[in-house]
């Protein structure tokens, strides 16, 4: 039987970029050929795709480590490095990406837009770059920045309008099956569905939702194995919860004592799921004996809660198609299925020690290098006033500057930080 996955942990890696290439201009009747190395290519990045094919996350089950293609580097004659190709991961839709050490959604793969996950490294500049009217040979060359590497949590929650909940074996899969294009697998014995199975119901021409029948939201209850939250986070999304209670008492059940343990279990997992609106279902009305009175008291006990009620057989199809009719016309009156949105904010780095910073001088040139710069570089955008005005000041507070100065910087000369180059002034 197919496992259904619905949460994994994965690494992923933005390919790194190609170094650039040292490399000078030889020809016969060229008497001094000039610096023509070129640059590395940029590494290729990590994309995340939603394909509506896939329903679990079954193929990251054993593989955890995506890594995309790595630029090449530069040759001479200025030919750059060929660009690392992007590693295309496809997704169920519907998956929420977490970064794995805070937990915050980095975002929520539903709209089926693509999400870079992992950025490729830049390419290091060739040394073609350098030759200035001062430095004709400059015998110098960038080295490729590395990928993005981040840890992921891959969390499927279901695109659902409305989540079907209730104890195993009430006639959920059942429901969904008589009024949905799904095709559970349906069998007379407890904790039969062990994945969430969609459906998607019309109701008339225009007129249709998506259905799902969450398992396991009291999986192992009866031996007092508590209960199998792990499915509750399908309904996080779901606008209506339509709650299937069995009333025919054939399993020696109470069935107001039924709804209300569902009600808790709903409660205990998030009070916001708890006053999601909810349809009552008396299922099973047509094995009820005569002398029961299980439906007038659930009757009584859920319309004292607030909720409607409606009797149905999903087996024999008694009243399923006027519970589908209420269920659409409520949901017009619904905010649409939620969109989680990003809470992720990159961290930036905070000034480091200058003496971690190798400094090469070249003329009037000066290469700057670190791991705390190269990350602190990656987490800039130099198109934007603000976030350019915290790198001058990062770069102040660690003392760099005045380093620069001890080791004879000149106004005009050209500072090198990973292939972004300033003028100096005091």
């Amino acid at each position: 039987m197919e496992m259904f996955v619905d949460k994994v942990r994965i690494t992923v890696c933005g390919g790194r970029g190609g170094d650039g290439a040292v490399a000078f201009h030889r020809e016969k009747y060229v008497a001094a050929g000039g610096p023509d190395g070129g640059d590395g290519g940029h590494g290729g990045s990590v994309i995340l795709r939603v394909n509506d094919n896939l329903s679990t996350l079954l193929d990251f089950r054993y593989k955890r480590k995506y890594a995309a293609q790595s630029g090449q580097n530069g040759q001479g004659r200025s030919m750059s490095g060929k660009r690392g190709e992007p590693l295309i991961i496809q997704i169920p839709r519907g998956t929420v990406v977490r970064d794995a050490e805070t937990n915050q959604i980095i975002v929520d793969m539903s709209t089926g837009e693509d999400f870079v996950i992992a950025k490729g490294g830049r390419g290091g500049w060739g040394n073609g770059h350098y030759a200035t009217p001062t430095r004709q040979v400059p015998r110098f060359a960038k080295a490729g920045l590395k990928g993005q590497e981040r840890d992921i949590i891959l969390e499927l929650k279901l695109l659902a309008d409305v989540g079907l909940v209730g104890f195993p074996n009430v006639g959920k899969s059942t429901l969904l099956s008589v009024t949905s294009n799904a095709r559970p697998k349906i069998a007379n014995y407890h904790f039969t569905t062990l994945y969430p199975n969609l459906g998607v119901i019309y109701v008339d021409e225009g007129v249709s939702f998506v259905m799902a029948d969450i398992p396991g939201i009291i999986e192992g209850a009866a031996e007092g194995a508590g209960l199998g939250y792990d499915f509750l986070r399908h309904i996080d999304r779901c606008r209506l919860l339509v709650h299937v209670v069995d009333v025919s008492g054939s399993e020696d059940r109470d069935p107001v004592e039924d709804f209300d343990a569902i009600c808790e279990e709903l409660k205990n997992y998030s009070v916001d799921l708890s006053n999601r609106p909810m349809i009552v279902a008396a299922n099973k009305c047509d094995l009820l004996m005569p002398e029961s009175d299980n439906l007038q008291r659930l009757r009584e006990h859920v319309e004292k809660a607030g909720c409607e009620f409606y009797e149905i057989s999903a087996g024999t199809t008694q009243g399923t198609k006027n519970l589908m009719r209420v269920v659409a016309e409520k949901l017009r009156t619904l905010p649409p299925v939620t969109i989680y949105e990003p809470e992720y904010v990159a961290p930036v780095a905070e000034a480091g020690d200058p003496n971690n910073l190798e400094i090469e001088h070249y003329g009037s040139t000066w290469l700057i290098t670190g791991t705390w710069l190269e990350r602190l570089v990656a987490n800039i955008n130099f198109d934007d006033y603000e976030s350019r005005n915290y790198f001058d000041i990062q770069l102040r507070k660690c003392g760099l500057f005045a380093r620069l100065e001890e080791m004879g910087i000149q106004d005009g000369d050209v500072v090198d930080i990973y292939n972004f180059e300033f003028e100096y002034q005091r």
